[in-house]
């Protein structure tokens, strides 16, 4: 008998000599392997979030190593209460937000809700910090502040901040904030440059203490001689202990900025856990426009 396992034992090590590959080696191959998954949310009804996003979307599946999945309200732009497909969330590694004044289901809300209780990471765009807008007395109305919440540094959900810009005539001069010049995130960012995107009123409520200004926007032809400059993109942790880069700017034309697509793409890597790419892989052309209606 105890010959005979002994034989057993001889065979089972033989195996395991000529086929390695167990089911443990297995699991950390395809840990090892699978791309991080980043899911863009779209929907608001002036940016072209939804046409912008997907340039951004294809040049990190082409020459980044990402899955993406681009979700888009629907029918169209303008519909408030319907972003299909926020399930995928569940398997997202990021979430990419670009929104303005949505008043989706609480099914859908759930999905998103779920993704932040995870503390993983959050970008956002531009009129994210005012992605919601149910009305007074609704059930989902602390949604409101999701921009407080998901982009700033604790203590998380609050009063809704007010926004405010200098005027769809001006225009915004971006300069690195001296001592952000070393985040990853401005790897190859130029010290400054120009966007179309005119420049959001966003202090006191962004950012708040905790977090990490990046870039300063000055407002080019504002429509108030008391005009003053307000950060436009910034880091932190917010409250459910996710890491979060927001951004300000997002115009369209925006897009097509060389410096502004090296911020997105090192932005991106930096909330999935890679490293910045050491090589910039080209300029994007991305010609979208904005809408005037």
């Amino acid at each position: 008998m105890k010959k005979l396992k002994f034989i057993k034992l001889l065979l089972l090590l033989f195996v395991f000599i000529q086929f390695p590959g167990t089911s443990c080696d297995n699991k950390l191959t395809t840990a090892a392997t699978v791309k991080p998954l980043v899911v863009f949310v779209t929907g608001d009804h002036e940016y072209s979030g939804e046409e912008t996003l997907p340039f951004i979307a294809d040049e990190l599946e082409k020459k980044y190593g990402f899955r993406t999945k681009v979700l888009k309200a629907f029918p169209d732009h303008n519909s408030e209460e319907n972003i299909p497909g926020l399930e995928v969330l569940k398997e997202a590694d990021v979430v990419v937000f670009y929104l303005r004044w949505r008043r989706l289901p609480a099914g859908q809300i759930k999905y998103i809700e779920d993704y932040l209780k995870t503390g993983k990471p959050v970008i956002g765009f531009r009129t994210t910090t005012h992605a919601f807008k149910y009305p007074q007395g609704d059930p989902l109305e602390k949604w409101n502040a999701f921009g407080e919440m998901a982009f700033n540094s604790p203590p998380g959900w609050g009063g809704k901040a007010g926004h405010t810009h200098y005027g769809h005539e001006s225009s915004t001069e971006v300069t690195i904030i001296p001592g952000a010049a070393k985040d990853p995130i401005l790897t190859g960012v130029a010290n400054d440059f120009h966007t179309k995107s005119w420049l959001y009123q966003v202090l006191p409520a962004y950012p708040s203490k905790g977090s990490k200004s990046l870039l300063m926007g000055h407002s080019v032809n504002p429509n108030t001689a008391n005009a003053f400059d307000n950060p436009v993109a910034w880091t932190g942790i917010n409250s459910f202990g996710g890491k979060f880069f927001m951004t300000t700017m997002g115009h369209p034309e925006d897009f097509d900025v060389e410096p502004f697509q090296h911020l997105v793409i090192n932005a991106i890597h930096w909330a999935a856990g890679k490293p910045v790419p050491k090589k910039w892989l080209g300029k994007m052309t991305i010609n979208v426009s904005y809408r005037t209606n």
